[in-house]
């Protein structure tokens, strides 16, 4: 039997979960906030707020979340917006 990491190791496109690695990838204005929150995070904390921002640094590394934006922004992407489908909502009543 081997043992088997918690934390699977970095792959292509993926950033290591550490403080630096996430520190690094973040913008500085927010990583400024970033530090902030490590900071004043607690031992019972400090997990949830480092998984929170590595989780952000992903999503924004995903060429696909670049691409989404894109498509959103020039009013290309698929489906409609959500004021649409809450306007549609309010008529049904």
């Amino acid at each position: 039997m081997s043992a088997q990491s918690a934390h699977p190791a970095p792959g292509p496109g993926r950033i290591p979960r550490t403080q630096d690695a996430v520190a690094a990838a973040l913008p500085p204005g927010q990583r400024m906030e970033f530090y902030r929150q490590m900071g004043e995070a607690t031992d019972d904390t400090i997990a949830a707020v480092l998984r929170r921002w590595w989780t952000l640094v992903q999503v924004a590394a995903d060429p696909a979340t670049t691409r989404t934006a894109a498509a959103v922004k020039g009013g290309t992407a698929p489906g409609c917006s959500a004021a649409a489908v809450l306007r549609e909502r309010q008529e049904d009543r």
